[in-house]
């Protein structure tokens, strides 16, 4: 079974480099080389499985701080869509595009059952919405009080393609990342299977690191629970109650334990490792970029603040006099803060708005506490995304502590099980 990628968009033209021939709907042969597009077609190769095809200045990381530009090769049908502009689809099997993206969002070298967990996660997150129609809405919602701006960036269906390419889905770069033997056996050894929870194939949201304890569905969207998504403290076994960091206390969601937490840099979490050798192992190189993401510091200027709340939320509050959080998720996320200006207060939430509001691209999370230096604002943060499910950095650690892939399942979806499912 086939699904459909959104690549990219352009204004009035696309140049696609095709290696090895191509056809189109009428039957005309596009022979290898650089075509240059202006309407709408389609090109099936013509020798599935040694033809692609080439994309120059593919976006990725859209809004985030590692985005760039860069040339991607494909595998499989290109579709050109007019929609104001030019869309480049491909339309590719689910399996290989569960290969491809276990070697976009993490390493093709990790080892393989962190491989196969990403594989069963990836094609069960895929997978969710056409099992569940009835629980799939448009995944964004927002709303304004006052003073208070809460609004949350979920999954929306898209119009000419079922998943984009992106962050904004999973990451899928084609064949561009190097494939390893392990990714072929991980998706074979997996192939079909889904992660369930009451018969349901499960929303299996994963993000890059935790930061040591996962977070709640509806600390980032819609208030509802979802019992496989729930917070979970991501270490071996549970603490001893005589530790400073007892599971018992990250229950207990008290607000000056949850700082202590975050502030703590040997909080002991399986994703909590500096080994470079294992980072570079897991991550793709552009990843790599990005240190320190367990524990993190930003430092602002008031003037900063009350520009990035302008250029952010178009609201200008004055010069800033105080970072208040209100209302923090289990993980220590923050869900509403409360940005004080001379000229007026603003509360701004859920986890994803706050991070954008405090930085021209994205804070790593909303997970930090306030701090001053003199009139600065110094944010001390925990983890590297919204650290709902799987968390991809514990998970590789896990995985190279001798876990099983469905023991990292487990851990990060209690109460979930692996079963075949046929697409």
């Amino acid at each position: 079974m086939n699904i459909s990628v959104g690549l990219m968009q352009q204004r009035d033209a696309v140049d696609v480099e095709l290696s090895g021939p191509f056809v189109d709907a009428q039957g005309e042969t596009y022979p290898p080389g650089r075509h240059h597009f202006t309407s709408e077609i389609e090109l099936t190769p013509m020798e599935p499985g040694r033809s692609s095809f080439a994309l120059d200045d593919v976006t990725i990381g859209i809004g985030f701080h590692w985005e760039r530009r860069e040339r991607q090769v494909f595998r499989g049908v290109i579709r050109i869509v007019r929609r104001d502009g030019l869309t480049v689809i491909n339309d590719v099997s689910i399996e290989d595009y569960v290969a491809s993206v276990i070697s976009s969002e993490m390493s093709a070298l990790c080892p393989i059952e962190l491989l196969k967990a990403h594989a069963v996660i990836s094609r069960s997150w895929l997978w969710h919405p056409k099992s569940n129609p009835e629980a799939f809405g448009s995944g964004e919602g927002s709303f304004r009080r006052g003073d208070e701006i809460i609004r949350w960036y979920g999954r929306e269906a898209h119009r000419d393609f079922d998943v984009c390419a992106d962050d904004h889905c999973q990451r899928y770069q084609g064949i561009t990342k190097a494939y390893s033997p392990a990714v072929a056996q991980a998706v074979h050894a997996t192939a079909g299977q889904m992660l369930l929870y009451d018969g349901a194939v499960c929303d299996a949201r994963f993000s890059k690191c935790c930061g040591g304890v996962t977070e709640q569905y509806c600390s980032a969207w819609d208030d509802r629970d979802v019992p496989y998504l729930i917070s979970r403290y991501d270490g071996e076994g549970i603490l001893g109650p005589d530790s400073e960091f007892s599971s018992s206390r990250i229950r207990s969601l008290a607000p000056e334990f949850l700082e202590s937490w975050i502030l703590s840099l040997d909080a002991p979490a399986y994703c909590n490792t500096r080994d470079p050798a294992l980072l570079a192992q897991i991550l793709p190189g552009f990843d790599l970029e990005t240190r320190d993401f367990f524990r993190w510091t930003v430092t602002y200027s008031p003037e900063e603040i009350r520009e990035l709340v302008r250029n952010r939320l178009d609201e200008d509050l004055g010069a800033i006099m105080d970072l208040q959080p209100l209302e923090r998720g289990p993980s220590g996320r923050i869900i509403r803060l409360r940005i004080h200006g001379r000229n007026k207060a603003l509360i701004v939430g859920k986890e994803l708005e706050i991070r954008r509001a405090l930085s021209r691209t994205h804070l790593y999370s909303s997970a930090f506490v306030v701090q001053r230096d003199g009139s600065n604002f110094v944010l001390r943060g925990a983890g590297w995304g919204h650290g709902v499910g799987l968390c991809q950095i514990g998970a590789a650690v896990m995985a190279s502590r001798g876990k099983t892939y469905d023991e990292i399942l487990r851990h990060y979806y209690p109460g979930s099980s692996v079963e075949v499912r046929s697409l």
